[in-house]
């Protein structure tokens, strides 16, 4: 019996992190565009998870709300923060901080 439980343990953790990485790559390509859109410098080239917790979609599936924090730059000098939250693997917010707009030396796209 105690070995059933392990491997249940050991299976839930198992798929929590592989969640985990497709749900990451999600929010870095958002940051990513998002910084692009903007015109800013997207540091780093990560984000962090900043929270983690159990909501029910508008569907009524119970599915994981995860916050990522990251970095960005408008100057090319200073940090300015941004978020992202999904609900599953779909971005439903994304904030950046108030900056100054284009970073020096990127041409913003029409």
């Amino acid at each position: 019996m105690l070995e059933a439980l392990a491997v249940f343990v050991m299976a839930g953790v198992a798929w929590l992190w592989f969640d985990g990485l497709g749900s990451r790559e999600a929010a870095v390509e958002a940051a990513r565009r998002a910084c692009a859109a903007e015109g800013v410098q997207f540091l780093d080239d990560t984000v962090v998870l900043a929270s983690l917790w159990p909501h029910r979609a508008e569907s009524g599936t119970l599915t994981l709300r995860r916050i990522y924090r990251f970095e960005f730059s408008d100057t090319g000098n200073n940090r300015l923060g941004g978020s992202i939250t999904l609900l599953g693997s779909a971005v439903q917010a994304l904030y950046l901080d108030p900056h100054h707009g284009q970073f020096a030396g990127h041409q913003r796209l029409p």
